[in-house]
């Protein structure tokens, strides 16, 4: 039986290995960076501009993620538009129709493959909430590789972690 636990535990880090795919057309370029501060006195929602909608990304690690070391940047149909880290939140405006959002973690190791994608169709004068969640980790009692997810936020909930989580702030590194 023991031998069946090793063999399991050292074939877990090969089965996770897999060639690299292409970047979703949502995504941004690979090249891109962000540094990200975060502004806790920022706690408000914002109002879409005139013919727009306006679209929250949350972090949300749960009560371990002000300890999450990973930046999330998140692209619309193709270019990144925010990236946040420690359980923070940003918004955007966008024009009212179709749009494709990704996720992706920012590092230079393999877990910057981790990628999650959506889409959705914006209305003017609506507001539209996703979020983020960074599960997962390899260790002895659960080996499963860290994965991302990304998902739309009911309204009531989302308020509510934007009344807690700072506001993100983030520039494209130079």
């Amino acid at each position: 039986m023991k031998i069946a636990w090793m063999c399991l535990l050292l074939a877990v880090p090969a089965l996770a290995q897999q060639p690299t795919a292409p970047i979703p057309a949502a995504c941004g370029s690979n090249t891109i960076a962000f540094e990200v501060t975060v502004d806790p006195s920022q706690h408000t929602l914002q109002q879409s501009g005139a013919g727009k909608a306006l679209v929250y990304f949350i972090q949300d690690d749960g009560p371990d993620g002000n300890h999450q070391h990973f930046i999330t940047k998140v692209a619309l149909d193709g270019a990144w538009v925010g990236a946040y880290k420690n359980n923070s939140y940003f918004a955007v405006s966008v024009e009212p129709g179709v749009h494709h959002v990704c996720a992706r973690v920012q590092s230079k190791s393999r877990i910057g493959d981790t990628l999650a994608l959506a889409h959705f169709t914006a209305e003017a004068g609506k507001t539209y909430y996703f979020t983020t969640r960074f599960p997962g980790g390899l260790n002895a009692l659960y080996p499963v590789p860290p994965y991302l997810l990304l998902s739309r936020l009911d309204s009531d909930e989302a308020t509510y972690l934007i009344s807690l989580y700072p506001l993100s702030i983030s520039h494209p590194k130079k």
